[in-house]
Protein backbone atom coordinates (compact mmCIF):
# COMPACT_ATOMS: atom_id res chain seq x y z
CA UNK A 1 0.00 0.00 0.00
CA UNK A 2 1.30 3.64 -0.83
CA UNK A 3 -0.25 6.84 0.99
CA UNK A 4 -1.43 9.33 -1.81
CA UNK A 5 -1.67 12.11 0.83
CA UNK A 6 -1.39 12.21 4.27
CA UNK A 7 -3.71 14.84 6.94
CA UNK A 8 -2.31 15.79 10.02
CA UNK A 9 -5.07 15.59 12.44
CA UNK A 10 -3.59 16.95 15.63
CA UNK A 11 -2.66 19.95 17.25
CA UNK A 12 0.66 21.13 17.92
CA UNK A 13 2.13 19.96 21.29
CA UNK A 14 4.01 23.01 23.25
CA UNK A 15 3.14 25.08 26.51
CA UNK A 16 0.79 27.16 24.88
CA UNK A 17 -1.65 23.89 23.77
CA UNK A 18 -4.40 24.88 25.34
CA UNK A 19 -6.12 22.53 28.08
CA UNK A 20 -9.01 21.45 29.05
CA UNK A 21 -9.97 23.71 32.13
CA UNK A 22 -8.29 22.49 35.18
CA UNK A 23 -5.72 20.01 33.93
CA UNK A 24 -1.67 20.59 34.07
CA UNK A 25 -0.41 23.08 31.76
CA UNK A 26 2.66 21.90 29.47
CA UNK A 27 5.47 22.54 30.42
CA UNK A 28 8.66 22.06 27.31
CA UNK A 29 12.26 23.13 28.47
CA UNK A 30 15.31 22.52 27.21
CA UNK A 31 17.44 19.39 29.03
CA UNK A 32 20.39 19.46 26.94
CA UNK A 33 21.54 21.86 24.46
CA UNK A 34 23.62 21.09 21.52
CA UNK A 35 25.98 24.57 22.63
CA UNK A 36 26.44 23.41 26.42
CA UNK A 37 25.79 19.37 26.21
CA UNK A 38 26.71 18.85 22.62
CA UNK A 39 23.41 17.19 21.91
CA UNK A 40 19.60 18.67 22.18
CA UNK A 41 17.01 17.23 24.42
CA UNK A 42 13.65 18.26 25.84
CA UNK A 43 12.27 18.16 29.43
CA UNK A 44 8.65 17.40 28.91
CA UNK A 45 6.00 17.87 31.49
CA UNK A 46 1.83 17.11 30.35
CA UNK A 47 -0.86 15.79 31.35
CA UNK A 48 -2.41 12.70 29.93
CA UNK A 49 -4.83 14.47 28.18
CA UNK A 50 -2.69 17.22 26.73
CA UNK A 51 -3.19 18.21 23.09
CA UNK A 52 -4.57 15.88 20.36
CA UNK A 53 -5.35 12.91 23.04
CA UNK A 54 -7.17 9.67 23.49
CA UNK A 55 -9.39 8.35 26.26
CA UNK A 56 -9.43 4.78 27.71
CA UNK A 57 -12.24 3.29 29.31
CA UNK A 58 -10.17 3.84 32.63
CA UNK A 59 -11.00 7.91 32.29
CA UNK A 60 -14.02 7.26 33.60
CA UNK A 61 -14.17 3.74 34.76
CA UNK A 62 -12.37 2.05 37.70
CA UNK A 63 -12.07 -1.35 36.23
CA UNK A 64 -12.10 -0.15 32.76
CA UNK A 65 -8.86 -0.78 30.44
CA UNK A 66 -6.07 1.06 30.70
CA UNK A 67 -4.65 2.93 27.35
CA UNK A 68 -1.86 0.07 27.47
CA UNK A 69 -3.93 -2.23 27.39
CA UNK A 70 -6.10 -1.76 24.61
CA UNK A 71 -6.94 -3.69 21.30
CA UNK A 72 -4.52 -1.32 18.81
CA UNK A 73 -7.00 -1.76 16.29
CA UNK A 74 -9.22 0.66 18.11
CA UNK A 75 -6.73 3.25 17.11
CA UNK A 76 -6.55 2.63 13.27
CA UNK A 77 -8.97 1.65 10.73
CA UNK A 78 -11.06 3.31 7.87
CA UNK A 79 -12.75 6.55 9.04
CA UNK A 80 -16.15 8.20 8.49
CA UNK A 81 -16.04 11.70 8.83
CA UNK A 82 -20.09 12.71 9.61
CA UNK A 83 -20.33 16.64 8.86
CA UNK A 84 -22.63 18.15 11.54
CA UNK A 85 -20.88 21.73 10.90
CA UNK A 86 -23.09 25.20 11.57
CA UNK A 87 -24.50 24.12 14.75
CA UNK A 88 -24.98 27.09 17.33
CA UNK A 89 -22.70 26.96 21.10
CA UNK A 90 -23.49 24.03 23.29
CA UNK A 91 -25.80 22.76 20.95
CA UNK A 92 -26.69 18.74 21.19
CA UNK A 93 -25.29 16.65 18.20
CA UNK A 94 -28.44 14.50 17.94
CA UNK A 95 -28.91 11.24 15.83
CA UNK A 96 -30.95 13.51 13.45
CA UNK A 97 -27.67 14.65 12.39
CA UNK A 98 -25.79 11.95 12.62
CA UNK A 99 -28.36 9.74 10.89
CA UNK A 100 -27.75 10.53 6.93
CA UNK A 101 -24.27 9.41 7.47
CA UNK A 102 -25.58 5.70 9.61
CA UNK A 103 -24.93 3.58 6.57
CA UNK A 104 -21.21 4.48 6.92
CA UNK A 105 -20.95 3.47 10.19
CA UNK A 106 -19.92 0.08 11.84
CA UNK A 107 -18.19 -2.28 13.85
CA UNK A 108 -14.00 -0.91 13.54
CA UNK A 109 -15.14 2.34 11.99
CA UNK A 110 -13.89 5.40 13.03
CA UNK A 111 -16.14 7.95 13.34
CA UNK A 112 -15.21 11.81 13.08
CA UNK A 113 -17.39 14.08 14.24
CA UNK A 114 -16.86 17.52 11.94
CA UNK A 115 -17.95 20.44 13.94
CA UNK A 116 -15.87 22.89 12.61
CA UNK A 117 -14.97 23.61 16.36
CA UNK A 118 -11.34 23.38 15.69
CA UNK A 119 -11.15 27.05 14.20
CA UNK A 120 -12.11 28.24 17.82
CA UNK A 121 -9.14 26.38 19.37
CA UNK A 122 -6.84 28.33 21.34
CA UNK A 123 -10.02 30.53 22.52
CA UNK A 124 -12.44 30.63 25.10
CA UNK A 125 -15.01 30.30 22.58
CA UNK A 126 -13.80 26.72 21.84
CA UNK A 127 -15.38 25.51 24.88
CA UNK A 128 -18.43 26.09 23.99
CA UNK A 129 -18.42 23.11 22.00
CA UNK A 130 -21.06 21.09 20.53
CA UNK A 131 -21.99 17.93 22.35
CA UNK A 132 -22.87 14.68 21.20
CA UNK A 133 -26.42 13.52 22.63
CA UNK A 134 -26.31 10.59 24.63
CA UNK A 135 -29.40 9.18 22.67
CA UNK A 136 -27.42 9.64 19.55
CA UNK A 137 -24.22 7.51 21.44
CA UNK A 138 -26.02 4.56 21.93
CA UNK A 139 -27.45 4.33 18.52
CA UNK A 140 -24.11 4.68 17.28
CA UNK A 141 -22.87 1.85 19.64
CA UNK A 142 -25.19 -0.16 18.72
CA UNK A 143 -24.37 0.04 15.06
CA UNK A 144 -21.06 -1.22 16.32
CA UNK A 145 -18.80 2.07 16.63
CA UNK A 146 -16.23 2.11 18.79
CA UNK A 147 -13.87 4.97 18.40
CA UNK A 148 -15.64 8.48 18.48
CA UNK A 149 -12.86 11.13 17.40
CA UNK A 150 -13.60 14.62 17.49
CA UNK A 151 -12.58 18.16 16.20
CA UNK A 152 -13.78 19.89 19.79
CA UNK A 153 -12.62 19.49 23.61
CA UNK A 154 -15.00 17.01 25.05
CA UNK A 155 -17.41 14.29 23.51
CA UNK A 156 -20.08 15.84 26.70
CA UNK A 157 -21.28 19.53 27.40
CA UNK A 158 -18.33 21.55 29.12
CA UNK A 159 -19.28 22.84 31.81
CA UNK A 160 -18.76 26.44 32.96
CA UNK A 161 -20.67 28.80 35.88
CA UNK A 162 -23.36 29.56 33.39
CA UNK A 163 -23.75 26.19 32.35
CA UNK A 164 -23.77 23.42 34.73
CA UNK A 165 -24.32 20.82 32.07
CA UNK A 166 -25.17 17.11 33.28
CA UNK A 167 -22.62 15.58 33.65
CA UNK A 168 -20.82 12.93 31.67
CA UNK A 169 -23.38 10.58 30.27
CA UNK A 170 -21.20 9.59 26.81
CA UNK A 171 -18.13 9.26 28.31
CA UNK A 172 -19.33 6.59 30.48
CA UNK A 173 -21.32 4.96 27.68
CA UNK A 174 -18.51 4.72 25.27
CA UNK A 175 -16.50 3.61 28.38
CA UNK A 176 -18.92 0.91 29.61
CA UNK A 177 -18.96 -0.54 26.30
CA UNK A 178 -14.65 -0.73 25.81
CA UNK A 179 -14.73 2.20 23.48
CA UNK A 180 -12.33 4.97 22.45
CA UNK A 181 -13.05 8.77 22.32
CA UNK A 182 -10.27 11.43 20.51
CA UNK A 183 -9.87 14.71 21.58
CA UNK A 184 -8.82 18.07 20.21
CA UNK A 185 -8.37 16.83 16.63
CA UNK A 186 -8.15 18.97 13.26
CA UNK A 187 -8.04 19.44 9.93
CA UNK A 188 -11.33 17.34 9.24
CA UNK A 189 -12.22 19.89 6.56
CA UNK A 190 -9.12 18.06 4.25
CA UNK A 191 -10.03 15.12 4.14
CA UNK A 192 -12.05 14.84 0.67
CA UNK A 193 -10.92 10.53 0.26
CA UNK A 194 -12.12 7.84 1.95
CA UNK A 195 -9.35 7.79 4.50
CA UNK A 196 -7.25 5.21 6.44
CA UNK A 197 -6.98 6.85 9.65
CA UNK A 198 -4.69 6.72 13.25
CA UNK A 199 -4.65 7.70 15.95
CA UNK A 200 -2.56 5.48 18.13
CA UNK A 201 -1.41 6.52 21.25
CA UNK A 202 1.59 6.46 23.52
CA UNK A 203 2.05 3.63 25.48
CA UNK A 204 1.68 4.90 29.00
CA UNK A 205 1.65 2.34 31.58
CA UNK A 206 -1.73 1.87 33.94
CA UNK A 207 -2.62 5.43 32.16
CA UNK A 208 -6.19 6.91 31.83
CA UNK A 209 -5.26 8.36 28.11
CA UNK A 210 -2.40 9.60 26.25
CA UNK A 211 -1.31 12.28 23.45
CA UNK A 212 -1.47 11.11 19.79
CA UNK A 213 0.03 12.20 16.42
CA UNK A 214 -3.67 11.51 14.54
CA UNK A 215 -3.70 11.36 10.82
CA UNK A 216 -5.45 10.35 7.87
CA UNK A 217 -4.15 8.30 5.10
CA UNK A 218 -5.52 8.39 1.32
CA UNK A 219 -4.28 4.61 1.06
CA UNK A 220 -3.65 2.96 -3.07
CA UNK A 221 -2.36 -0.49 -3.96
CA UNK A 222 1.42 0.16 -4.83
CA UNK A 223 1.52 1.70 -8.34
CA UNK A 224 -2.04 1.21 -9.02
CA UNK A 225 -5.49 2.96 -7.93
CA UNK A 226 -7.57 3.52 -5.16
Amino acid sequence: MHARRIVDLSVPLSESTQVYPGDPEPRVEPAATIAADGFNLLSLRLGSQTGTHVDAPYHFREDGARIDEMDLALFTGPGAVIDVTGLAARARITWEAIAPSAGRLGPGVLALLHTGWASRYGNDAYFDHPFLDADACRRMLDLGVRTFLLDFPNIDETPDAGHPGEGFPVHHLIAAAGGVIGENLRGFDLIDFEPFVSCLPLRLAGADGAPVRAVALDLTAEGGHA
